[in-house]
């Protein structure tokens, strides 16, 4: 049986679902203006709202950002205390609103027409201010707030994102913003490193074990005891890879084999390495080791041998 607390939970999270749901209805003409007209801005997205709306027009603001549309936030009550001056000739105005009628609002909407910007009102009010002066009507009108009194803005603050969230889709489809754009905008942190950090970023750091062929069983210790890498590769003179040797690869050959004088590099090593190439991704590196439950590759150029890439290497740049 369900408690107070988790009967009210899933009460405001299905209500607000319904309200994100019901912006299906809303998405129409207008809503194709909008996106021409924010595609076609020369200048900033500038974005306002006052209270609650203020804090969904931020995050607008930061999405838009982050997908290559220049957005900037302009709080509904400094902009007619001053604020205002930030606006441009050429920039398109998103007013966000749940009445479209507050004081701040209908002081706010004159300037911004008096300036001649194109003026995007989205509201949960059809019959509002904003809805009834600006160029472009957005409508995310709710039927019921989650709050119990049907007062705090909850459900329509959740449709007013939801529909800044569509805008933002829409526009990186038709730009064709992809990976490689969004990594450009998100450098720092662990999404940006997986959309651009690369294997040649990584494995230069590290010691080059390679033992050729002909070398003899303390030759292979000593080079993977010193380059501190639990492996070496086997190539020839010209770094052409033939194989690699792991610590796994000697604990086996010991237990295969009771005199161990004439052993050799070739005779313990395993023909079929993991490799990778160094223009890579760094978590494609990290899917490989995943897949084949190992904790390094080999780095290859070719058939030529380039380096080692090591799960701590990836554990340090913090994509696990």
């Amino acid at each position: 049986m369900q408690s107070i607390i988790q009967q009210t939970a899933i009460r405001t999270i299905e209500l607000e679902a319904q309200a994100v749901s019901g912006l299906v209805a809303f998405v129409n003409a207008d809503f194709e203006k909008a996106v021409h007209a924010i595609r076609n801005c020369k200048g900033r997205v500038v974005i306002s709202g006052i209270g609650k709306s203020a804090v969904i027009a931020q995050k607008i603001v930061a999405t838009f950002n982050s997908t290559g549309i220049p957005a900037i936030f302009l709080h509904a009550a400094d902009a007619i205390h001053g604020d205002i001056g930030m606006m441009q000739q050429e920039d398109v105005a998103i007013i966000i609103s749940k009445s479209g009628n507050s004081p701040e609002i209908k002081v706010l909407v004159p300037l911004i027409k008096n300036f001649g910007n194109i003026l995007i009102g989205m509201a949960g009010n059809k019959d509002s201010y904003l809805t009834s002066h600006c160029d472009i009507f957005l409508n995310t009108s709710v039927e019921q707030e989650a709050c119990p009194n049907n007062l705090a803005p909850t459900s329509s603050t959740t449709a007013q994102l939801v529909m800044g969230d569509a805008l933002a889709v829409v526009l990186m489809e038709l730009s064709g913003f992809g990976s490689d754009d969004f990594a450009k905008f998100h450098p720092g942190g662990t999404l940006g490193k997986k959309l651009y950090l690369r294997v040649s970023d990584l494995y230069k750091d590290n010691e080059k074990p390679k033992v050729l062929p002909s070398g003899t069983l303390k030759e292979v210790i000593v080079e993977m005891t010193q380059k501190r890498l639990g492996v070496t590769a086997v190539a020839d003179i010209e770094d052409k890879l033939l194989g690699i040797i792991t610590d796994g690869d000697l604990r086996r050959m010991l237990e295969k084999n009771q005199s161990i004088d004439k052993i050799s590099a070739k005779d313990i090593m395993t023909t079929t390495p993991k490799t990778i190439g160094p223009d890579a991704l760094a978590v494609d590196a990290l899917d490989l080791m995943r897949k084949y439950e190992i904790t390094q590759l080999i780095v290859c150029d070719g058939i030529v041998y380039k380096g080692i890439i090591h799960l701590q290497d990836l554990v340090k740049e913090g994509l696990i």
